[in-house]
């Protein structure tokens, strides 16, 4: 584990910005995040499920009986403790911490997170290594009970540095569980188009409690290299989930056990994205993508899991 950031401020590199930015040193794996606690309101999950459009009774009404966060309501609480990571855990300047995109999303979901109980968040740095784009992380987040420490949702995020070098390579081998390296094609697929406003990805920050400003303000994309905003990766993987729960067990959120995902391209705010999907080979499992308006996979690779 990373000791002394400081001891190394003497290397660096230019990014393809003309910017010089520290490299990121493998031996950051091993590194656990400070544990955050959180209570989780009602105002937090109706917020969530009101920024991707999720009507349905149980996540959307904090009268039902069965009143939960929509699953994929997960990434809020994560995002707290990633982003105080990469602000001081991993000895990123402000510059390189903005240019932190998320390249990947695998979740399983094993309770509910019910409005009004405190849920405890802990990680782990697991993987770091270097790409053409960037130094490219992977972190295993935990939810949990905090007062019974009853598992609620585990995640292995990844996270992509655009232009910051990685020195080394490292990974906890068996911290590490990536189903979409064995994805597959469903043999038959349906498909549904959904229409994304401009301002569909504020809301989404907002409602989320995830911001970036490569996904709010255009000023900050462009001078993060992209064309123009674009929508996270977490939206269109939220987006997915609520549209799988739709086709596969309509109002029985709880059902959905894991929803994974690959972040393979951009989707610009204001465009429409499709989602295809279909049975895969195994009980209960969903194999799909998230489509562009040009017709890439923005999200690529996708399982999900129906118990």
């Amino acid at each position: 584990m990373r000791t002394c950031f400081g001891a190394r401020v003497g290397v660096a590199m230019t990014s393809f910005l003309g910017e010089t930015h520290m490299p990121l040193y493998a031996d950051v794996v091993g590194h656990r995040l400070p544990e955050q606690r959180l209570r989780v309101t009602p105002r937090m999950a109706l917020a969530y499920a009101a920024g991707i459009g999720d009507q349905s009774s149980v996540c959307a009404d904090d009268m039902s009986p069965g009143f939960m966060a929509h699953p994929a309501f997960c990434v809020s609480p994560e995002w707290r403790l990633v982003l105080q990571n990469r602000m001081s855990g991993m000895g990123l300047t402000p510059d390189e911490t903005m240019r932190g995109v998320h390249a990947g999303q695998n979740s399983r979901f094993f309770s509910p997170i019910r409005p009004g109980s405190d849920i405890r968040v802990t990680g782990e740095v697991v993987e770091v290594r270097g790409t053409k784009a960037g130094a490219l992380v992977r972190t295993r987040l935990e939810i949990e009970e905090a007062e019974t420490a009853e598992p609620l949702c585990s995640t292995l995020t990844t996270a992509l540095y655009r232009g910051v070098a990685a020195v080394g390579a490292a990974s906890a081998a068996d911290s590490l569980e990536d189903v979409t390296e064995t994805w597959s094609a469903p043999a038959t697929s349906a498909r549904v188009t959904l229409p994304l406003d401009r301002m569909f990805a504020h809301r989404y920050s907002e409602c989320a409690d995830i911001w970036n400003p490569i996904h709010t303000e255009r000023r900050a994309a462009l001078a993060a290299g992209l064309p123009d905003i674009i929508v996270h990766g977490t939206a269109l993987w939220a987006l997915a989930g609520r549209e799988l729960i739709g086709a596969y067990t309509p109002d029985e959120p709880q059902r959905l056990k894991s929803l994974n995902g690959r972040f393979s391209a951009m989707v610009i705010a204001g465009e429409p994205i499709t989602i295809v999907h279909g049975k895969g080979s195994s009980p209960g499992e969903v194999m799909f993508s998230v489509l562009n308006a040009a017709g890439e996979e923005a999200v690529s690779r996708g399982v999900a899991h129906i118990g």
